[in-house]
């Protein structure tokens, strides 16, 4: 054993009370429930008063999930007390460990009971992409986007990103910086990423791709025109240019 763990036994085995997991097949060093969203979990604390005089505890649950049966319980000289507590699964939480605690006070001191609350269902990988867009011109534009995770299992998100101009490809697929290397369920984070060999002259589609870890991807694409008035031109330049073939070959066939 740890000598951090024979401390803490041994710290236990000297205080007038002591507070953990009821008894039961084996000994515990958390509480444990297990069940789906929506499910109404089971479990018991044990407190034990060591000393020749009556204690009164209380107890809280750090989160909302945790309901005691009571806040405050008195606890006679040598002697064990038992209260139940439940923990609530709200629906739609994803599946995983959800750790809490429950903290126990009185007779000046404190101590922490660990509730590990693990949550059943399947894992669904959903990263996606939102909110792309480019600030900023030629050797000061940044790419700018939100990645978020719509899944149930913590997503380690892949970001790379391209762009095509009028007349081609003008940013290779690259990989995006900064991603965080667990984004929970419903988690969203803003990244972005300097481009300083962006186009003065173009009309360009960006393009960011996240790809998690089993292969699932999601993209989305954002219009960036250093120059707004430049689309409409080239459109115009065209329209007038195919116009003006058009106007030859008439010209050609009359003569």
């Amino acid at each position: 054993m740890a000598p951090a763990a024979v401390l803490a036994l041994a710290a236990a085995s000297l205080a007038p009370w002591t507070a953990g997991p009821a008894p039961g097949a084996d000994e515990r060093g958390a509480v444990y429930v297990e069940g789906a969203p929506g499910s109404v979990l089971a479990d018991r604390l044990a407190l034990v008063n060591r000393s020749d005089r009556p204690v009164t505890l209380a107890l809280r649950g750090t989160g909302p999930w945790i309901s005691l049966a009571a806040g405050r319980v008195g606890v006679p000289p040598r002697t064990r007390a038992e209260v139940p507590l439940t923990v609530t699964v709200p629906p739609g939480t994803p599946p995983g460990d959800h750790p809490a605690t429950v903290l126990v006070e009185g007779a000046g001191r404190q101590a922490r009971v660990p509730v590990a609350v693990r949550v059943t269902g399947p894992a669904v990988s959903a990263p996606a992409v939102e909110r792309v867009r480019v600030t900023g011109t030629g050797r000061g534009a940044v790419v700018h986007y939100r990645v978020v995770n719509r899944g149930t299992t913590p997503l380690a998100p892949r970001p790379v990103l391209r762009a095509e101009g009028l007349f081609g490809e003008v940013l290779r697929t690259r990989p995006g910086r900064g991603a965080p290397a667990a984004l929970p369920p419903g988690g969203a984070v803003d990244l972005s990423e300097p481009w300083p060999g962006a186009p003065r002259l173009d009309r360009v589609r960006v393009t960011v791709t996240v790809t998690s870890a089993d292969g699932t991807r999601a993209s989305a694409t954002g219009t960036y025109a250093p120059l707004p008035w430049l689309g409409p031109t080239l459109a115009g330049a065209g329209v007038l240019a195919g116009a003006a073939a058009l106007t030859l070959r008439r010209r050609r066939a009359h003569r």
